[in-house]
């Protein structure tokens, strides 16, 4: 099951999310909405195996977790400002403790903590930093398999805005890139979907 753990240092974690300006006096809440929708639409779907946690840091008041669960999730599409007005509900709700998720919809939740707290809840999987200048996410001279060789993996992505990550956070993981080309969020979360899709070999070792 892949799992996404998209960073926003400056999104608002509580509040009244002004939807007309989620790029500015949202704290870019834009960019962590795209990356949602790529790690959970298809053209014509959702991805039920794929769980995406956004982290709200940028305040008022601590930091706050918010869970979207494709084998749960109703009612997801693909509209920057319908997405926003649900993270809008969520951010005027009192913050739940750390470590504890309350559930808002279906497939939906929030909680405190920070990316410390997540990583530690997804400690059976394989946690790799997307880092534009690590060693390449694919191994060397890996081609697309053939159908029906694709494997399924416990992988959990870790994505940063353009602030850079706590170094205590990340330092006992894996850190690969996509390339030469420092790709938006979404965009890594789509060429990382496309790798696992299509069961190309990965550099994890």
């Amino acid at each position: 099951m892949p799992k996404f753990a998209v960073m926003g240092h400056r999104a608002m974690a509580k509040g009244k999310l002004p939807l007309n300006d989620l790029a500015g006096g949202a704290g870019r809440m834009d960019v962590l909405i795209r990356a949602t929708m790529a790690a959970l639409l298809t053209s014509h779907g959702l991805r039920t195996d794929t769980v995406v946690v956004l982290h709200l840091l940028g305040g008022p008041g601590p930091p706050r977790r918010i869970k979207f669960d494709g084998a749960q999730l109703k009612g997801l599409h693909a509209d920057e400002r319908s997405i926003a007005g649900t993270i809008a509900k969520v951010i005027a709700l009192p913050l739940p403790p750390i470590g504890r998720w309350d559930e808002v919809t279906a497939g939906l939740s929030h909680s405190g903590g920070n990316l410390s707290t997540t990583l530690r809840e997804w400690s059976e999987a394989k946690v790799v930093v997307l880092e534009a200048q690590a060693p390449r996410l694919w191994a060397e001279g890996a081609v697309l398999p053939q159908k029906g060789e694709k494997k399924t993996n416990d992988l959990a992505f870790v994505l940063s805005d353009d602030q850079p990550l706590d170094s205590e956070d990340v330092s006992h993981h894996v850190e690969r890139s996509l390339g030469d080309v420092w790709l938006q969020g979404h965009m890594a979360v789509g060429v990382v979907h496309f790798l696992l899709d299509e069961g190309v070999e990965l550099n994890l070792g």
